[in-house]
């Protein structure tokens, strides 16, 4: 099908705020609350049809931009003004191809936003919630699933500047071939401050809300199979906990499967393999390091691209997240040694939809080892969580970080309508419990096949009714 040209009508976007069940550690800060960004677009397809497509997505604090000095509110105004670029950029654009809408606006948003101090990361922001609204626009109007829509190649996604690896690769062979399944393990990431046993809590510290708190409570809930585990970068209690987690894991009869995040908090490559060197020889760590599938961002973004990082992998593959801040940014971490990058949501679907052509590419012409991985764990029930999920199964991604659901109950009070419709619309997605819908993880797994309705992920539209407009984006800093 060739694809369709679009015009934006309209966008709207709103927020709402988000409390947390219990308190979650990661990188430079605890985050007890938040705030969730959603966007609506009408557009208009060449042949005249009109129609509403959505996008959610957490206004992230001190992970876009991890600088201390800004508060949580500054680091949601650098979010809110890389949507209103990218809104006004794409509102003034002419009809065109969905993927061209992002591709020739990329390095344009991206040289504006560096500009007014704003990184890459932040740039991508705006960006992607965009781009999802426009491709679940576009699905809605055709009743076209999103997995459809992406193999037959609906946005048009081809060889472009932005991507110069991939001229000459057959993209639409490529997204052809995807093939969805309809379950996802989902793995579960334990942070730094949460509780391994109950000799972990103290007697006041007890939610009680009758879900899991403690390690040992999720693997009975949940049945996980797959875990992601943070450190802090302070070696002693690093290695502490990480015995104290396995101890946990160890008594598995059936095999786990762990992923270590080092969180941007080492200053070079020598100083981690210290660490892991170390780690590794602990006769407590043997199984847990046995079992690792790759080490990610471990080096500050400010240093991971700047020298070669071949010595780490003899322990496990590394990936970069944060350090993928622009389009290029696998590329030249491949050459430094890095064998994949994450995959999410709120740094394009676009952007993992060419890494794993890139990925494809390489892999046929080397050994295979070159690989995308699936991490987020802010995305929230609703359309958050189902467009990040829908677009790592269509690439083929077997387990996916999960962790919204151990740190919001539910749909964190929303409207009790639009929980009971999304839990109606996508049974094998959530469950009832005790008249609260909440994610349903079942073997550790996530069932996913309803994802394949028309739109991006989503057969539900979101009320917007206890949601607010987004505020004018007031803080800058001129460059």
């Amino acid at each position: 099908m060739t694809p369709p040209r679009v015009k934006l009508l309209a966008i709207t976007l709103r927020e709402r705020s988000t409390r947390m069940r219990m308190p979650f550690r990661f990188g430079v800060t605890t985050a007890t609350h938040g705030r969730h960004a959603i966007a609506a677009i009408r557009l208009r397809l060449e042949g005249g049809q009109e129609g509403v497509g959505y996008a959610a997505e957490a206004l992230g604090a001190k992970w876009f931009d991890k600088n201390l000095d800004l508060t949580d509110q500054q680091n949601h105004h650098q979010l809110r003004k890389s949507l209103e670029l990218a809104a006004s950029a794409y509102m003034d654009a002419p009809a065109m191809p969905a993927f061209d809408l992002f591709a020739e606006h990329y390095d344009a948003h991206v040289r504006v936003c560096a500009e007014l101090a704003l990184n890459p990361l932040i740039a991508n922001y705006g960006l992607a919630l965009l781009d999802r609204a426009v491709i679940d626009a576009v699905c809605r109007i055709l009743g076209l699933s999103f997995y459809t829509a992406i193999r037959t190649n609906i946005a048009g996604i081809r060889p472009h500047a932005i991507a110069p690896e991939l001229d000459g690769f057959d993209i639409d062979g490529f997204l052809e071939k995807l093939s969805p399944a309809r379950s996802i393990d989902a793995r579960h990431t334990i942070g730094l401050l949460d509780p391994i046993t109950r000799a972990d809590q103290a007697a006041d510290a007890r939610i009680g809300d009758g879900l899991p708190e403690t390690l040992e409570e999720v693997l009975a809930a949940y049945g996980n199979r797959y875990f992601k585990l943070k450190v802090s970068g302070e070696q002693n209690a690093d290695i502490d906990r990480l015995e104290k987690i396995a101890a946990v894991l160890d008594r598995l009869a059936d095999p786990y499967f762990v992923t270590l995040d080092g969180n941007e908090q080492y200053d070079s490559a020598e100083e981690f393999a210290a660490f892991l060197e170390e780690a590794v020889h602990r006769p407590a760590l043997s199984r847990l390091f046995s079992s690792t599938l790759y080490i990610e961002q471990p080096i500050r973004r400010s240093a991971a691209l700047s020298r070669p990082v071949h010595s780490l992998t003899r322990f496990a593959p590394l990936i970069i997240d944060e350090s993928d801040g622009e389009i290029s940014s696998f590329p030249r971490a491949r050459a430094l040694g890095y064998g994949g990058v994450s995959s999410k949501n709120c740094k394009g679907f676009y952007k993992s939809i060419l890494n794993a052509a890139r990925c494809a590419r390489w892999n046929g012409e080397s050994n295979g080892r070159y690989f995308l991985s699936a991490e987020d764990l802010t995305t929230e029930p609703g359309i958050s969580v189902q467009q990040d999920l829908a677009l790592v199964n269509l690439l083929g991604l077997t387990h996916v970080e999960r962790n919204a659901h151990h740190f919001i109950d539910g749909f964190g009070g929303r409207p009790e309508a639009e929980a009971r419709a999304f839990l109606a619309a996508h049974p094998d997605l959530y469950r009832d419990d005790d008249g609260r819908a909440r994610l349903r993880i079942e073997g550790g797994k996530l069932g996913i096949a309803s994802l394949g309705c028309p739109g991006f992920g989503s057969a539900v539209e979101p009320d917007l009714s206890a949601t607010e407009p987004m505020p004018k984006a007031e803080w800058l800093v001129e460059a």
